[in-house]
């Protein structure tokens, strides 16, 4: 089993705990030996939006995730993929980054918004 990217959307779910569905995968992928990760982008996604009082409990959920550091072979692919698709598909920088991060790490990507991505070479979770 390929390791789990997981997008800022999927995070936010898991923390509204509302869909039964997606908290059903994620404690199931809880349970494998796969790590869940995410990027600094869903971090500042997230922590731009977060209240003082959530502040503990997304630091929580944070910590129950590895996160993947962008680097220049990440920033690489995610300008070609800015450069292929920012016109054509209004690609923003924050998601051609986590499309770079899951493509460039080898890993399933998890979110609710596929139109964002619409490289040809990201696996979906």
């Amino acid at each position: 089993m390929k390791s789990v990217l997981v997008d800022s959307d999927i995070v936010i779910e898991v923390g509204r705990a509302r869909d039964s569905g997606l908290l059903s995968r994620w404690y199931a992928l809880g349970q494998s030996t796969q790590p869940i990760l995410y990027t600094p982008v869903t971090m500042a996604e997230l922590w731009h939006g977060v209240r003082p009082h959530e502040h503990a409990a997304l630091d929580f959920l944070f910590a129950t995730m590895n996160c993947v550091p962008l680097d220049k072979t990440i920033g690489r692919r995610a300008g070609d993929y800015l450069q292929q698709f920012s016109k054509s598909h209004r690609v923003e920088l924050g998601d051609a980054l986590i499309a770079a991060a899951a493509s460039i790490h080898s890993c399933q990507l998890w979110t609710r918004n596929r139109k964002h991505y619409p490289m040809k070479d990201i696996e979906f979770f």
